[in-house]
């Protein structure tokens, strides 16, 4: 490894150093992502789809500050983190990464992963569980960005019943989606944001104590921005995702005070897939959905005044949340994209409709004994 690291690394850039860099970084990155391919539903422990990390990143807009993922994998979220802060005329170091993660051989990748691009952080001295060994436990972030493993069943939660973490309810021991969430707010400093992907049945669920943990958070005015993702983005799973983004502030300085208020997107009609079982997020899909969450957000550098768009995003009072049960699934909000009138009057349009399917009946049964003929002709239809 020593070795191609070295070959790859000697590559002729130039003397410009930070593009070696680059190239290495990227060479690394596409060994992951074919190694999540091959690997399936594995490939989920240590790999994000770089179009999701993307998303994440620019939604979030870490700037400067302190960055924090607890599940980090192989260090995807820390690198895009990086490459915004310099395609936006910052510099490497504006953030501090911090990271945990409790697989030994993804916590490696995840060094390797940073060191190859000369970003310092700090994954602590070894591999844990940042739910039963935290190794930042006074850390207090202004970003948490996290792709948590889906439904987890396996963390031991029996174990943390009375953990100071669960401010907003006792995660049930079967399922670790609610047990992350708090994690997360309990790592956040008070003017914090945070974006993490989870499934699709953390909007909705109302088993083991789940919906009263989701109403408790949405009541605490903490629920930002719900996003509803395309299927088939991830190697791992064909489990429907959605993105999470939870505020501390609503008026955090950076942008216009929202009190009582949450945006709703629905992007699961966007993304080009790739291959015969991949979707991906183009650059295109990327920038409309960040555009209407920064102008939703009043972002000072967004040019767009934020508007509803039936069928894809709606800003929400939380009346309306309340009016619906204290589920966060989008499309219970944006409604139905708006029909193109073509003019055509009702009354006229339900007169000519009926008139044109008799005759197109008519000419599917003429069409059809036609080649029954012919399929006769040629000695076919015994």
């Amino acid at each position: 490894l020593g070795q191609l690291i070295d070959l790859i690394g000697n590559i002729g850039l130039g003397d410009r150093e930070n593009r070696s860099k680059d190239i290495l970084g990227r060479v690394y990155e596409y060994f992951l992502s074919e190694f999540a391919s091959a690997e399936g539903k594995k490939g989920g422990q240590f790999y994000t789809p770089r179009c999701v990390v993307r998303l994440l990143v620019e939604m979030l807009a870490p700037y400067k500050g302190r960055v924090y993922d607890p599940c980090c994998g192989s260090g995807g979220m820390f690198v895009q983190s990086e490459k915004f802060i310099e395609e936006h005329g910052g510099k490497i170091g504006d953030i501090s990464i911090y990271g945990q993660e409790s697989n030994h051989t993804t916590w490696r990748l995840a060094k390797m992963n940073l060191a190859i691009r000369g970003i310092d952080s700090n994954l602590g001295k070894e591999h844990a569980d940042s739910f039963h060994r935290d190794l930042h436990p006074d850390l207090k972030a202004d970003y948490v960005i996290a792709n948590p493993p889906f439904n987890d069943s396996d963390w031991r939660g029996e174990l943390l019943k009375d953990d100071k973490r669960w401010q907003y309810g006792t995660p049930p021991a079967g399922n670790a989606n609610f047990a992350w969430v708090q994690h997360f707010i309990a790592h956040l400093a008070p003017n914090g944001l945070a974006g993490f992907v989870l499934a699709n049945g953390s909007m909705s669920s109302n088993q083991s104590g789940e919906g009263d943990i989701r109403k408790a958070i949405i009541e605490a005015a903490l629920v930002d921005c719900m996003v509803a993702l395309p299927g088939q983005l991830f190697y791992s799973t064909q489990i429907p995702v959605c993105l999470w983004f939870l505020a501390r502030s609503k008026g955090n300085g950076r942008f216009r005070k929202r009190p009582g208020e949450t945006l709703f997107i629905d992007a699961r009609k966007l993304g080009t897939m790739i291959d015969r079982v991949h979707r991906d997020l183009t650059d295109e899909d990327i920038r409309t959905i960040a555009d209407t969450y920064h102008a939703w957000r009043g972002d000072k550098g967004t040019k767009t005044k934020y508007e509803d768009v039936p069928g894809f995003c709606k800003s929400a009072t939380l009346e309306d949340i309340r009016h619906h049960g204290h589920i966060l699934t989008p499309g219970r909000y944006v409604g139905a994209a708006e029909v193109e009138d073509d003019g055509e009057p009702f009354e006229d349009k339900m007169a000519r409709l009926p008139a044109e399917l008799k005759q197109q009946t008519a000419e599917a049964a003429r069409l059809d004994s036609l080649i029954w003929a012919n399929l006769e002709d040629i000695g076919y239809g015994g």
